[in-house]
């Protein structure tokens, strides 16, 4: 099921002596195998012939390119998981604000997959980790440049605005130019227009409308 109640993870992400590890999470699934009898038969020249040993031989070959695509499409989603662990480890270790910017395109540099088949494998794929069930999607984000040369995703900048708007006095609601002004002074090179954005996509009210007398 992957409804909002219930979300059954593909993948696990634990910490363990100090070092996150990546886990399938298809423990109880049942392993696909072909029929040892399907094979005896195919293999058995007096039995069958003609149309029906073809058809056989050709069931079989199907049956094990599916497995064998299976197999591969579980050890990529590894793959991916394991890249994704080690870029963001911050997030980890301190939260969405330390979420790095991160593309489609790095990944399947990394893991020397085509970009198409690692958004096939992150495509409604969910993780469980230290904070929670997410979504593989969610480590996917643009990104900004900050002073000390790191680079901290839209999604993570997103979540330092919010913070500073529910802190806020609200009698004093910061506007866009002050929030600017503390993200530059944290190390983030943002544009007032670029936070302007930010806020209505987080469905925040301007300055002026979350002002309380």
């Amino acid at each position: 099921s992957r409804d909002d109640n219930y979300i059954i993870p593909d993948l696990i992400v634990e910490k363990i002596d100090d070092r996150y590890h990546v886990f399938l999470n298809d423990a109880n699934l049942p392993r696909l195998k072909l029929s040892r009898a399907y094979q005896e038969i195919a293999r058995d020249k007096k039995k069958f012939d003609g149309e029906n040993k073809e058809f056989i031989s050709n069931k079989l070959n199907s049956a094990n390119w599916m497995i064998q695509a299976i197999e591969q499409r579980r050890q990529t989603m590894l793959k991916v998981m394991n890249y994704i662990v080690e870029r963001q480890r911050d997030f980890f270790e301190k939260g969405i604000q330390h979420l790095k910017p991160l593309t489609l395109r790095e990944v399947a540099e990394v893991i020397n997959m085509h970009e198409s088949t690692v958004s096939r494998v992150t495509n409604e794929k969910f993780v469980q980790t230290p904070r929670g069930v997410l979504p593989l999607k969610f480590f996917f984000s643009s990104g900004l440049a900050t002073s000390d040369g790191e680079d901290v995703s839209a999604r993570g900048i997103k979540a330092q605005l919010q913070k500073l708007v529910q802190d806020e006095d609200p009698k004093h609601p910061l506007t866009d130019q002050a929030i600017v002004n503390i993200l530059r002074e944290s190390g983030v090179q943002i544009a007032r227009r670029t936070v302007a954005k930010y806020r209505d996509q987080l469905g925040v009210l301007s300055a002026r409308m979350r002002k309380r007398v």
